[in-house]
C-alpha cells in the first residue's frame, strides 16, 4: 500500500524519508532516550511532513504499560478539586505522561474505573481527597501499579502521600481570629469523617488552647458533607441560640462563603464587625468582592508537583519504602478579619 493510500504514516514511513533506522524514530519520540541532535531534527522534519503521530497504543503493547495516568478524584463541580487538577495535568505532561479523569462520586461506577484504567494499562494512579476508599487503591497497588494520594490519611502501605499542612493552617486560623479580637470561637466541618477536616480541627483547638482559648469557649460543628449548603445549615445551628461565636473557622471556603451568606440573609450580622470568619483552600471565590474572605491558602501547584514526583519515583522502583511529604499552607489576610 502506498503511503497516500493510507489514513495515517506509520514510524516506517518517517524512517525512510529521514534516512534512518526505525529505532531512531522511536527514539526520537520518547522522552529521555538517547538520539543525536542531526538525527533528531532529520525524524522531526520528516514527521511534520507526513503529519506523523506516535501510535500510544502499539507503544503500549511493546512496552506493557502506556503513558497514562489515572486521575480519580470525586467533587469534580468543587472549585478547590478544579484548582488543583490543572497542576496536576501540567506536571504529568512535563514527564511525558497523559492524565486520564475519573469521577469517582458514584459508587456503582468504582468497579468500572478500575476496569477501564487497567485496560489501558496505566503508569499509575493519582487520587484526591474525597476520592474512593482506599480499597481501590489497595487493588491498583496488588497490581503493581503505582498509587500517589494526595490530602488522604496515611493508611495504607505502599501507597505516597502528599499533604497539605492542616494543622498548621488550623493554628494560623486560630492566631488570626483571636488578634482580630474574637471571644467565642467555633469550627465548622466533617471533622469526624475527612482527614483533612480532622487535622484543621485539631489544629484549631491546639491554637487557640496556645492563646489561652479555654476549650469551653470554642464549639465544634460537625457537618456531614463539604459544601456552600453546609455552610448555610451551620449558620442557622450556630447564630439561632445565645451564645453566638464571634470567631468562626471553616474546613473549607465553600463552607465558609454558605455561613456568610446566611449569616447575613437570615441573622443580618455584619462581617466582621460581629462575626470574624475564616477559610481554607483560597478558591478563586475568596476574593471576590462580595465575600473578600480571608483563608488558609493551599499550595495546588506544589500538592500537585509532588504527587507526580512521587509518582514517577514508585514507577522507577516499585519496592522503595513509603514516602509522605508535607506541603505549607499560609493565611491570606483579607476583610472577614478586620
Amino acid at each position: 500500500m502506498s503511503l497516500k493510500e493510507k489514513s495515517w504514516a506509520v514510524a516506517e514511513d518517517v524512517a525512510r524519508m529521514a534516512g534512518v533506522s526505525r529505532s531512531a524514530v522511536s527514539r526520537t519520540f520518547t522522552p529521555g532516550a538517547s538520539v543525536s541532535a542531526k538525527t533528531r531534527a532529520r525524524v522531526l522534519e520528516a514527521a511534520r511532513t507526513l503529519n506523523y503521530h506516535v501510535d500510544i497504543n502499539a507503544r503500549n503493547t511493546i512496552q506493557g504499560r502506556s503513558n497514562f495516568v489515572g486521575v480519580v478524584t470525586s467533587a469534580l463541580a468543587s472549585p478547590f478539586r478544579a484548582q488543583l487538577l490543572t497542576p496536576i495535568a501540567h506536571h504529568l505532561g512535563t514527564r511525558g505522561m497523559l492524565p486520564i479523569l475519573m469521577n469517582a462520586d458514584d459508587p456503582d461506577q468504582i468497579g468500572y474505573a478500575l476496569h477501564v484504567l487497567l485496560s489501558y494499562r496505566i503508569a499509575g494512579v493519582i487520587m484526591t481527597s474525597g476520592a474512593p476508599p482506599l480499597a481501590l487503591a489497595r487493588e491498583y497497588l496488588d497490581r503493581h501499579v503505582p498509587v500517589a494520594m494526595i490530602n488522604r490519611a496515611a493508611e495504607l502501605e505502599g501507597a505516597d502521600l502528599v499533604n497539605s499542612d492542616n494543622a498548621a493552617g488550623g493554628a494560623l486560623a486560630a492566631r488570626a481570629l483571636f488578634d482580630s479580637g474574637a471571644l467565642r470561637f467555633a469550627f465548622i466541618g466533617p471533622q469526624a469523617t475527612h482527614h483533612g477536616a480532622r487535622q484543621r480541627c485539631e489544629g484549631f483547638l491546639a491554637g487557640l488552647a496556645n492563646c489561652g482559648v479555654r476549650r469551653a469557649r470554642v464549639t465544634v460543628c460537625n457537618t456531614t458533607i463539604v459544601s456552600y449548603e453546609a455552610g448555610q445549615l451551620a449558620a442557622r445551628e450556630l447564630l439561632a441560640g445565645g451564645n453566638v461565636p464571634d470567631g468562626v473557622f471553616c474546613a473549607t471556603d465553600m463552607i465558609a462563603l454558605g455561613f456568610m451568606d446566611e449569616a447575613r440573609r437570615a441573622f443580618n450580622l455584619r462581617i466582621p464587625e460581629d462575626v470574624r470568619v475564616v477559610g481554607f483552600d483560597d478558591i478563586q471565590h475568596a476574593s471576590l468582592d462580595s465575600y473578600r474572605l480571608s483563608t488558609i491558602a493551599q499550595n495546588t501547584d506544589a500538592l500537585a508537583q509532588g504527587a507526580v514526583d512521587l509518582l514517577a519515583e514508585r514507577i522507577g522502583d516499585f519496592s522503595r519504602p513509603t514516602q509522605a511529604r508535607v506541603i505549607s499552607v499560609s493565611f491570606v489576610r483579607r476583610a472577614t478579619t478586620g
